[in-house]
């Protein structure tokens, strides 16, 4: 890598793995770099990483897009796509999915599938889907079966990514036979009670998958699922037997512990007492509850559809094998034999028998001896202590496995396999490659499978890469493959491998971990990948790809070892409970001769392993690599060195290092030249094309071992960086050149701006001296004028003193005299004035001593008659109370009549017959109610009348107070020693202030008796309204039921009506009336004889004549021809419609009860759609089923029958909602018309408007599906622009400013193109305008949620310059939309305002400069904060250079979407949904289409030739 000054580059850092860095200085071996957090670092040149400093803000979909493609790029580029919830990253072929650790249900909903159904791979924005459809459309085509294969560590995301997989094959294959479930609910309803089985706590986390599965989805040939299965692989068997801490056993164990009243059963307690479990000190996991998966690993059970017995044995198993693990062994007497140690094992030895329902004697024989057959007999062997352990944990371990093998078989018989599937897709779900502190022979296996997944993995990414230089036609021949084939040579090869020699030490009794230590060192000494380890003698260290991992052999040995024991095999065997002697199956006969068989773990895992890959091999792979971003499984959280470690051990860094070997950097020859172009600008001034000034560019700089491909450069390891390096000479120079000019003309404005300075400063200081003499001149002037005036004012003012002094002396002696006579007047009123009052005075006080002494008797007496009143208002009072009581008693009467209101109403709704009954009995309640309502209002009125009586004697008691007030004020003024008459009136002031309290008390009782009085009238009013009602639907129902009557004394015999059938069964009809079901197509509206058989029918009778039959063929012949026949147009009114209208009104069809002729013009009509081309069919029939529409809405009126049909529900009619509304829509409009002749109309004439209306609606349904069918294949080569011939040139401008824009191409023509092609035919056939400007409307909406939605799921369309060609092209349509004129168009343009905004956003230049609120109210006010932030971040300048948003404005919208990610209610998706509703009611039609006079209408010729239509010509009216 070449390296320059300012060159950007990364550098490792212990907390973030890489950090963002640039070289600032360089020393004699290192480089000084300045990295992004602000430390300078010294670094060897090899150890730094070439960085693209032009990367995106939003990263690549596609890491072999990377300028750069090494480590750090990747992990960069994961952690760009992840801030912007992009959790989905192509590497090829390879998926990276990131787990978001929170929901997007926007990513996953149906629209979603639908776009990524049948696209090209990588066309889209990577998604797991694409995978999906990818592997799907690969098995259809090639009909070779596919596989999936899901990598991660725990909480990486695989089992959901899993699940989509599923849901998506679900949804594209759909399910050959109908089931309630679909294949992925029966699968993921598996997933407890696997994970319960098959799941256990290891270092790294609490649920780590101990066991391999493979989901395979199985399709029949015509692609669609048949059945499914789960394989299972690999199950870590030691488990059962041996942990370490802080690991655990298998879920279940614990689980089963906490299940209360099952453990009770099984004398099961705490983990802590089985030795199969208290080898690790960790019980419970946090945050779960081991007593609550237990009853959800139950429901599980009854899932899958395992039985209760089956269940109970399953439990009664698993507590076998604790009881088992408890079991302790002493030495015997005899020599190497062995006994059970106390009572305690002896209890546990009795309790597994029991569960395991076998003998317990013959159980202590098969742990504690073996039978040996020979020539001479059977041989029986004791075994020591260490001995019977062993077999112990090897019953324990067989029986365990055994189980599960079966639980699987079982799923899969409830999830329902095809075993005659010749293709499917299988899922690989499987633990990752594992690397702790201590490592055992359990991390050996799982790394042992991942290495030979990895190969597997390398042939794959190297077939790829030799696919995509096939594609390209370069030559590849001599490209080198990095295998890790050493590795799985060291690993299995025969016979001297690591698990050779792990096989042949377990055969030896006295082998011990150093014995195979020592062998293995001999035989590998000098093995690149295999070390010894520095602090141990018998650990070893293997390279594997993913990194070096330390292994420590104490117990290879003992988890190796795993004998098949048969004498275990028949103990089980002859068990008496049918599920555990199910698990052991007698055994073959050479088998059964020896007493125990040596099988190895790792031998047994290395043949699973080997069907494994077989059944891949046979398949076509997909990868999938899930990435755990944190180890708190928390959002927006990404911790850079857990994922580098996920990533090496996912084979994503050895899959870059096989394209390292290769061809690394491709870019298409577009890109090449816009980034690289300008290092050679005369060869952009030529007329050359990419690919030629490509190799023109890279033959200048003298690059060799270049490849130029049909579309693509392909370039070695580190001629990137040359090209960048000389790119990055090019723009200093180009820099330099411009400072230079910069600071020319920088100097220059200096200049001139101190010499401009310099000439205003002289003209400042020649003006300053001017000023000043000026100022001179002045100061003189205005000194004599102040002298002149200084002097005036003296004299002036001696005048004045001497003038005001005389004035002064004569004012002083003028008011002297004037004051004297002044004060004799005042003296002379005063004494005048002091004799009157004195007068006054003394009249006053004798006046008021005569009044106060006639007050006082007064107030005696009126006080003595307030006392007679109030007894009498007492009296009263207690009258009151029984008013009170008799009206609570008229409620309670008048609620009992209330419901008994309501038990009438609900009996006479019930019970038909006894209506009459009823309303006689609801009349006569109403009667009485009306009675005792008069009582109620009469005590009312005398209440009230009372009451005024009370109000009037309060007054004058009011009044007579405050004049007995007054007198007792005097009274105690004059007579302080009348204190008993004191006492008595304040007495009498407390009992009237009870007596109004009393008062106020009565009035509030009246007001709420006179209110509810009020509320009773009101009730009985509403009973009256509901009376009425319900006899009016009495009499509705009555005339129904005498019309029935009718109808049914009416019909024929069957006999008859054949005499009507006969006639139309002609094969003139036979088609138009009579359809079979498998003719039917979506054309075909409801007709009326398919809901009132009777009516349709009932139009024979045996009184028809032969005649008359034949006037009705004839009439129905007319009716055929109006309608089979074109008969066009005059002055824009339909033919058709009118004539068949004017003949249905000649024939008195509107007024007949029962007629066919109206079935006969629906299906006429459906037949007429079916055959006919849709281009012309479907508008001409539009007009004229609207025009006929209108005219049967305003000319036919509706008579009693038809009101009373009206008010009946859709179910009692048996007619759908549609007919069940018409009516309510009819009678709206009834009579709005003056001037045309109104007909009766019965039930059918307005069951047929209702068909008629139904049509309309369905034709315009058909048309408007055709239009979004045809426009569909238009739209999808509009929103890309295409790759037209580049026009390079040195000399032209890059700015963006006054840059014209793009001229639409021949695809925006083809839909202008298609537009007037719309016009034409609805304007040539004369559809009403409002039908035209309905589907123009809708048309405009489909193409504006097409684009939108496509510019949101395709990145390369988010783009400066296809934004300008999407713009060009959508000022195309306004100039159609404007020429078309708003009576046809309408709304159509503001229907494109999601895209017309989306595309505005793109082309504009300054948009870091823009806030979050402008673009919001400003740019895109019509789109969504998440649609507002999805087109940001997949935003990218190919012309410019130009940025997106700021990351201020990205990091709030990101804020925004995740809390509404968080709301359930809101709907989260960024894309369109496309409305398919029907965007007109039946009034809009009515009021929008002019009316039709049908008598202007010239009747057709061949009417003449029907003798029944001769009246119909002589009179057109």
């Amino acid at each position: 890598m070449t390296l320059r000054k300012g060159s950007k580059v990364w550098v490792e850092d212990k907390d973030l793995a890489w950090i963002e860095a640039e070289v600032i200085d360089f020393t004699a071996k290192h480089a000084q770099v300045l990295t992004s957090s602000g430390k300078k670092v010294l670094a060897l040149p090899d150890k730094l990483q070439p960085c693209d400093g032009e990367a995106e803000l939003g990263g690549v979909d596609d890491m072999t897009k990377l300028t750069y493609l090494n480590e750090p790029g990747v992990l960069d580029n994961l952690r760009r796509r992840y801030a912007l919830n992009e959790i989905y990253t192509y590497t090829g072929s390879i998926l990276i999915a990131v787990n978001p650790f929170t929901k997007l249900p926007h990513l996953y909903n149906m629209y979603m599938m639908e776009q990524y159904k049948g696209a090209p791979f990588g066309e889209l924005s990577p998604h797991v889907f694409a995978v999906a459809d990818a592997s799907y459309r690969a098995m259809m085509s090639e009909r070779c079966s596919q596989s999936i294969l899901v990598s991660g560590e725990s909480g990486a995301g695989k089992t959901e990514t899993t699940k989509l997989i599923m849901q998506y094959l679900t949804y594209v294959g759909g399910r050959a036979a109908s089931d309630d479930r679909t294949v992925e609910q029966q699968v993921l309803e598996s997933n407890p009670l696997l994970e319960a089985f098959g799941n256990a706590r290891t270092v790294r986390n609490d649920n780590s998958s101990r066991f391999g599965k493979f989901v395979e989805i199985q399709f029949d040939s015509n692609g669609r699922i048949s059945g499914a299965a789960i394989r299972t692989y690999l199950l870590e068997r030691s488990r059962v037997v041996q942990i370490t801490d802080p690991e655990r056993n298998y879920h279940i164990f614990y689980q089963l512990c906490a299940s209360g009243m099952d453990a009770e059963a099984y004398k099961l307690g705490h983990p802590s007492n089985f030795h199969y479990l208290n080898q690790s000190k960790t019980y419970e996991l946090d945050g779960v509850s081991n007593a609550e998966e237990y009853v959800k690993t139950r429901r599980a059970m009854d899932i899958v559809g395992i039985s209760d017995d089956e269940q109970e044995a399953i439990f009664r198993t698993l507590a076998g094998i604790l009881h088992l693990g408890n079991l302790e062994f002493s030495p015997g007497k005899e020599h190497d034999s062995s006994v059970i140690k106390d009572d305690k094992s002896n209890f546990h030895l009795q309790m597994t028998a029991n569960l395991f329902r076998c003998d317990v004697n013959l159980l202590l024989a098969t742990l504690t001896t073996r039978s040996i057959q020979t020539r001479e007999g059977i041989i029986v062997k004791a075994l020591d202590s260490n001995a019977a352990v062993s077999g112990r944990d090897a019953l324990a371990k067989t029986v365990y496995a055994k189980l599960f093998d079966w639980l699987v078989e079982k799923i899969n018989r409830s999830v329902g396999q095809d075993h005659d599937s010749k293709i499917q897709i299988g899922v690989l779900d499987i633990y990752g490659f594992e690397c702790f502190k201590l490592n055992s022979f359990e991390q050996f296996c799982i790394n042992f499978a991942n290495e030979k997944l990895q190969q597997h993995f390398n042939e794959h990414v190297f077939k790829m890469e030799q696919e995509e230089y096939q594609r390209e036609q370069i030559n590849w021949s001599y490209i080198e493959f990095i295998d890790n084939q050493d590795v799985l040579d060291l690993i299995e090869k025969k016979p001297i491998g690591i698990i050779g020699l792990l096989d042949e030490a377990c055969m030896f009794p006295k082998s011990t971990h150093e014995t195979f230590s020592n062998k293995l060192f001999q035989n590998f000494r000098s093995h690149q990948r295999l070390e010894k380890a520095k602090f141990s003698e018998t650990d070893f260290t293997i390279a594997h790809y993913a990194g070096k991992v330390n292994y420590q052999t104490e117990k290879f040995l003992d988890k190796n070892r795993d004998y098949i024991v048969v004498e275990h095999c028949n103990l089980l065997a002859s068990s008496e409970c049918p599920f555990v002697a199910g698990l052991f199956p007698p055994l073959p006969e050479e088998s059964s001769r020896s007493s125990y068989k040596f099988s190895s773990v790792a031998s047994r895992f290395k043949q699973q392993l080997q069907s494994l890959m077989e059944t891949l091999s046979s398949t076509e792979p997909h990868y999938v690599r899930c990435v755990k971003p944190n180890s708190l499984n928390r959002p927006h959280r990404f911790e850079n060195a857990s994922i580098i470690h996920q990533l090496r051990c996912g084979g994503v860094l050895e899959a870059i290092r096989i394209s390292l070997a290769g061809y690394p950097t491709r870019k298409t020859y577009h890109e090449f030249v816009d980034r690289f172009g300008i290092i050679s600008l005369d060869i952009m001034d030529a007329s050359y094309d990419d690919k030629t000034m490509t190799e023109k560019i890279l033959q200048r700089l003298k690059l060799g071992n270049y490849q130029l491909g049909k579309t693509k450069v392909f370039l070695r390891a580190g001629q990137i960086g040359i090209l960048d390096s000389r790119r990055a000479e090019v723009l200093d120079s180009a820099a330099r050149r411009i400072q230079g000019r910069l600071r020319t003309f920088v100097a220059r404005m200096d200049f001139v701006r101190r010499r401009v300075a310099a000439i205003s400063l002289q003209a400042s200081c020649r003006g300053y001296l001017a000023r000043d003499i000026f100022t001179v001149m002045r100061d003189t002037a205005a000194a004599i004028v102040i002298q002149k005036y200084t002097r005036c004012w003296f004299l002036r003012h001696s005048y004045m003193q001497l003038r005001l002094a005389s004035v002064l002396v004569q004012s002083c002696i003028r008011g002297f005299s004037t004051r004297r006579i002044f004060l004799y007047i005042k003296k002379d009123r005063a004494a005048t004035l002091i004799q009157a009052h004195w007068r006054m005075f003394k009249v006053r006080s004798i006046y008021r001593n005569r009044q106060h002494n006639i007050m006082a008797i007064q107030c005696m007496w009126r006080q003595k008659l307030a006392k007679r009143e109030l007894r009498k208002l007492k009296k009263e009072a207690n009258e009151t109370g029984a008013l009170r009581l008799a009206k609570t008693k008229l409620e309670k009467q008048l609620e009992d009549l209330t419901w008994r209101l309501h038990l009438e109403k609900k009996i006479r709704v019930s019970n038909d017959e006894a209506k009459s009954v009823e309303v006689s009995k609801l009349q006569k309640s109403v009667e009485s109610l009306k009675l005792e309502l008069d009582a109620a209002k009469l005590a009312t009125l005398n209440e009230f009348n009372k009451n005024m009586v009370l109000e009037r004697q309060l007054e004058l008691s009011t009044k007579d107070k405050s004049a007995s007030e007054r007198e007792v004020i005097s009274l105690t003024e004059l007579r302080n020693e009348n204190a008993v008459l004191k006492s008595s009136l304040k007495a009498l002031e407390v009992k009237n202030s009870m007596l109004e309290c009393e008062l106020a008390q009565s009035k509030e009782d009246s007001s709420s008796t006179i209110a509810k009085l009020r509320e009773v009238e009101k009730n009985c009013l509403q009973f009256q309204l509901n009376l009425r009602s319900m006899e009016e639907k009495l009499k509705n129902l009555e005339n129904e039921n005498h019309i029935m009557r009718q109808k049914t004394l009416n019909v024929s015999p069957k006999s008859n009506r054949a005499a009507f059938v006969k006639p139309f069964l002609d094969p003139k009809f036979s088609g138009a009336l009579v359809l079979s079901s498998a003719d039917e197509k979506s054309y075909e509206s409801p007709t009326p004889s398919k809901f009132i058989p009777s009516l349709s029918k009932g139009f024979s009778d045996s009184r028809r004549t032969k005649s008359g039959m034949e006037k009705n063929q004839a009439n129905l012949e007319i009716l055929s021809r109006c309608i089979k026949e074109n008969l066009g147009f005059k002055d824009g009114k339909p033919i058709a419609a009118c004539v068949v209208y004017k003949c249905l009104l000649h024939w008195h069809a509107f007024e007949s009860e029962r007629t066919a002729v109206f079935d006969f013009i629906i299906e006429s009509i459906n037949d007429v759609l079916k055959e006919g081309d849709e281009d012309a069919s479907l508008p001409y029939w539009l007009s004229n089923t609207s025009a006929l529409l209108c005219l049967l809405q305003r000319n036919m009126r509706s008579n009693g029958f038809l009101t009373a049909g009206s008010q009946r529900s859709a179910g009692s009619t048996g007619m759908n909602g549609r007919l069940a509304q018409g009516p309510k829509q009819t009678f709206k409009y009834l009579g709005m018309e003056e001037g045309l002749s109104h007909k009766e109309s019965k039930y059918p004439a307005l069951l047929f408007k209702q068909q008629l209306t139904a049509c309309v609606e369905k034709i315009f349904g058909l048309i408007r599906d055709n239009l979004k069918k045809e426009i569909s294949s238009l739209l999808g080569q509009c929103i890309q622009a295409p790759k037209l011939q580049r026009v390079h040139g040195g000399k032209s401008s890059r700015s963006p400013v006054g840059v014209p824009q793009q001229s639409p191409s021949s695809e925006w023509d083809s839909i202008i193109k298609f537009l007037d092609s719309l016009m034409s035919r609805l304007r040539g056939n004369h559809v009403p305008s409002f039908f035209i400007r309905k589907l123009t409307t809708q048309v405009f909406s489909f193409i504006n949620i097409q684009l939108f939605n496509s510019l949101l799921l395709r990145r390369e369309c988010c783009t400066f310059s296809n934004g300008e060609y999407v713009k060009s092209g959508l000022a195309e349509l306004e100039k159609w939309i404007v020429n078309a004129t708003e009576e046809f168009a309408g709304t159509s343009w503001h229907e494109l305002n999601y895209i017309r905004q989306a595309v505005g956003f793109l082309v504009i230049h300054q948009k870091r400069k823009k806030s979050l609120e402008e673009i919001r109210q400003d740019l895109c006010p019509k789109l969504t904060v998440r649609q507002i932030y999805r087109i940001s971040t997949m935003y990218w300048d190919d012309k410019y250079g130009t940025q997106s948003v700021s990351n201020e404005v990205v990091s709030q919208m990101r804020e925004i979407v995740n809390k509404d990610s968080q709301n359930l209610s809101s709907t989260n998706s960024f894309l369109l949904d496309d409305d398919l509703s029907i965007p007109f009611s039946t009034e809009d039609v009515y009021m929008a289409i002019p009316p039709i006079e049908p008598s202007d209408i010239e009747p057709p010729k061949f009417l003449s030739e029907y003798p029944s239509a001769q009246l119909l010509l002589q009179n057109p009216n």
